[in-house]
């Protein structure tokens, strides 16, 4: 079931989290026809004005914001609040084979604590004053529980799953998320790079259908679905000192 709410209700589900409990929110941008980008991989910017400071509004809220290193070497992110008021969160990429070009733009010094999360296997060597976490690679990949696990341990207790597109797969097909919001922009790119890439279904009445809520932002359309019954137990996260 779809529901309309009021756009000054949209934070309300984050706030109400107990004080000690992790949250765990993934965020998508996306064209109608489920693309995240077109057939080049150009896709600045999909999202109207008010897309992209929904992004930074939630950016703001969190303590720590995610990125795959796919997203890092296919766009360089800042990772910074620039469009609303609030505190730049801590920068988290995720870099199982040591990937992260030594200039990117996450790794500046700004005050925000930067995080690498990598293969436990692999020598890593990071710029001052940005933190290892060094854990077990499976079949190419890190487990999304792992990660959190991990990241509630160095104090991070509301999360933003950012991108791109395949890291937000995982943690959704690993049931990690509490929350997804996926803002729809109003135009056909016809090929380009899927949105989410799930397990496949064998019958619809299979499909995940999670409580949704959908949100007028400019001209773009921001779903925001309630996957919490579904999440996993993660832990609780560690006061910062």
């Amino acid at each position: 079931m779809i529901t309309v709410g009021n756009t000054e209700d949209l934070l309300a589900p984050l706030r109400s989290r107990p004080e000690n409990d992790l949250l765990i929110i993934g965020q998508l941008g996306q064209s109608l026809d489920g693309r995240v980008a077109t057939a080049t991989g150009h896709s600045h910017y999909i999202n109207t004005a008010e897309g992209l400071t929904h992004l930074h509004r939630l950016r703001a809220f969190v303590d720590a914001v995610v990125v795959g290193i796919g997203t890092v070497l296919a766009d360089d992110p800042q990772l910074t609040v620039r469009r609303v008021e609030g505190p730049n969160p801590a920068r988290v990429v995720i870099d199982p084979r040591g990937k992260l070009p030594a200039k990117a733009r996450l790794l500046a010094e700004d005050g925000a604590r930067r995080v690498i999360v990598t293969a436990s296997d692999r020598q890593s060597v990071a710029p001052a004053g940005v933190e290892i976490v060094p854990l077990r690679v499976q079949d190419g990949s890190i487990d999304p529980a792992e990660i959190l696990k991990a990241l509630a341990m160095l104090g991070f207790r509301r999360v933003l799953i950012e991108g791109g597109a395949q890291t937000v797969s995982r943690f959704l097909a690993a049931r990690c998320l509490d929350r997804l919001h996926v803002i729809v922009a109003p135009l056909l790119l016809g090929a380009g790079p899927a949105s989410l890439t799930l397990p496949p279904v064998d019958l619809v009445q299979h499909a995940l259908r999670p409580p949704v809520r959908a949100f007028s932002l400019g001209g773009d359309v921001l779903f925001d679905c309630d996957l919490s019954a579904q999440r996993v137990p993660i832990g609780v996260a560690k006061k910062s000192t």
